[in-house]
């Protein structure tokens, strides 16, 4: 049978379908019939705005980790977070860590059950309101937005486990324990054709609504048409990707290109520009007009901050610790190149200063020995170094030499005396992406650095595409030197420039997976720091081992769900 009640519980997590405010309005429904919420226009907007809820964000998610603790962008402090157990040998199909599973079936399940029992109404009680068209718009709009997050939601099941079950309805109790796993191409082109059914029907931007446009409504946050754009692109470039793409298939390589190319050009449009690097985070990041769109939360906190700020300063709990293998990844600002490359200038000999003359993102995104102000309330100069008030041997302390500032805000305050909160904002997608998406898809397509999409009016090749991102505003790094040319040069060169931009973006974990390169996961390097008695440091590397196996690429399927369904097979080696 049907399920005949809603069960949708008081929502925390992303703010979006503003009303009057920049915050969502929560409702909380429980167990209301679908009469119930027919009858009312505002009960309507409520199962939209939940489902909005359950979109994406990763402020620690394991405890107070993030995701990139599972890769080799950090390292979480803390043993007694789950994200240990992607690499420690207790990951299984019992303990598939992970609750993406339940989670993404849920919200699918809210909308489909919307698509299926709430459209066509009129709400009669609000016929006689002056905004009755503007408000009807809107009821009729929500239709693509729950498209638009049905679709989102398979992605995210598909680059997580491949092959799932595609369920456009709402299924019997009987239809669920008999579904099977529909392959992942299939996925990814329903994600990539329900993009193209509504991209033409969503509205481009909620600003310019004309006589539709609800007053004082600034519908910060709804999926637009960049939006959707933006979710095609990614599933191309997915699609096309070697963990999903063995044979290398060239026509899905043009549909990755052409798709990111259309989110760049439509940027363009309608006005969006790369901004400082700076400015992707913080209370106002939502304002700033390279963002496409993002999970705000619903509440102001300073969880991120309190897991983060280094051990020492007051408040601080250290967290997700940099790598010394991403800090690596940051080129010397004066001569573009890695710090082991020949005559980059590097070094870490006594009395030298190896964090000099870096990338600029790379002073915005870690925090280092001897920083100042981090955050604002800790007036010292960090002391990472061993015996040092921020360092090691204290519980806590950071393992790998660094401590993390990107997404933090460094105005919170975690003093007894003085504590506050500021609202924060998940990128899920933002231009700087598809400039990188488009410079993999093309290289891919024409196995060539300076090549653009044929018959493009607007040519963009891969190396200039990478140039845009890294002459960005507040970054202003060398363009890329003519030796670059070369293809193996260049992709190594590519995925450097990735690592670097997307930082604690929620790229990488998935990033080597769809590339089939895991192997880079074995190992980390972290950075031990010594203080001398002449007041020099001495840094020394260190090379930490981690479990990885090849059947680590696909998550395993929840052993809990086979057992209610054994038609779901299991992912190789799990």
């Amino acid at each position: 049978m049907r399920l005949k009640y809603l069960f949708i519980g008081s929502v925390i997590g992303c703010t979006l379908l503003t009303a009057c405010q920049d915050q969502l309005d929560y409702h909380e429904y429980s167990n209301y019939d679908k009469e119930y919420m027919m009858t009312n226009y505002k009960n309507v907007g409520g199962l939209v705005t939940n489902i909005y809820a359950q979109l994406d964000a990763d402020w620690g998610n394991y405890g107070g980790a993030m995701l990139s603790s599972a890769c080799d962008e950090s390292e979480y402090v803390w043993t007694s977070s789950s994200v240990h157990d992607f690499y420690n040998g207790s990951w299984s199909a019992s303990n598939g860590i992970s609750s993406t599973w339940s989670k993404s079936y849920s919200a699918i399940q809210q909308c489909n059950m919307y698509l299926e029992e709430f459209l066509g109404l009129t709400f009669p009680e609000l016929r006689l309101n002056s905004d009755y068209e503007a408000q009807m718009f809107r009821y009729r709009n929500y239709e693509n937005e729950v498209r638009f997050l049905r679709a989102y939601f398979y992605f995210n099941l598909a680059r997580q486990y491949g092959d799932v079950p595609l369920v456009t309805k709402v299924p019997s109790t009987d239809e669920v324990n008999h579904l099977t796993r529909t392959p992942v191409q299939e996925v990814f082109q329903f994600i990539q054709d329900e993009c193209d059914a509504i991209v033409k029907k969503i509205p481009a931007d909620y600003s310019k609504l004309g006589i539709y446009a609800l007053p004082g409504n600034s519908e910060n946050g709804r999926a637009n048409r960049l939006a959707v754009l933006a979710l095609k692109a990614r599933t191309a470039l997915y699609a096309a990707s070697p963990l999903f793409n063995p044979e290398q298939t060239v026509d899905l390589w043009q549909k990755a290109a052409e798709a990111n190319k259309a989110v760049i050009d439509s940027c363009t449009k309608y006005k969006y520009a790369l901004n400082s690097y700076e400015q992707l985070w913080g209370a106002d990041s939502y304002l700033n007009n390279e963002m496409i769109f993002l999970c705000r939360s619903q509440k102001e906190s300073n969880t991120l901050e309190a897991n983060n700020f280094p051990i020492g300063v007051e408040g601080g709990k250290g967290g997700n610790c940099p790598t010394q293998t991403l800090v690596d990844a940051y080129e010397m600002k004066s001569t573009g190149k890695l710090w082991n490359e020949k005559g980059s200038g590097y070094s870490e000999e006594p009395g030298s200063d190896p964090y000099a003359d870096r990338d600029p993102r790379f002073y915005l995104t870690i925090a280092k020995n001897e920083d100042e102000k981090w955050p604002s309330y800790y007036k010292e100069p960090l002391q990472i170094y061993y015996g040092g008030v921020n360092g090691e041997p204290l519980s806590g302390a950071t393992p790998t030499g660094y401590y993390l500032k990107k997404y933090c805000d460094a105005s919170i305050n975690l003093t007894a005396s003085s504590s506050n909160k500021k609202f924060h904002s998940w990128i899920t997608y933002r231009l700087g992406e598809f400039y990188l998406n488009y410079a993999e898809a093309i290289f891919r397509l024409t196995g060539a650095v300076d090549k653009p999409l044929p018959g493009d009016k607007t040519p963009l090749t891969a190396r200039e595409a990478i140039d845009v991102i890294r002459t960005r505003k507040g970054v202003d790094m060398p363009r890329l030197r003519d030796e670059v040319l070369d293809p193996d040069v260049f992709w190594k060169r590519y995925k450097n420039e990735r690592m670097v931009e997307l930082a604690f973006e929620g790229h990488r974990f998935w990033d080597v997976r769809r590339w089939k390169e895991g192997d880079v996961l074995k190992e980390v390097t972290f950075m031990k720091i010594t203080r001398n008695s002449n007041g020099t440091y001495t840094y020394t590397r260190q090379i930490r081992k981690r479990a990885w196996d090849d059947k680590m690429y696909l998550f395993p399927v929840p052993q809990s769900e086979r057992l209610k369904n054994p038609n779901l097979y299991q992912n190789p080696g799990w």
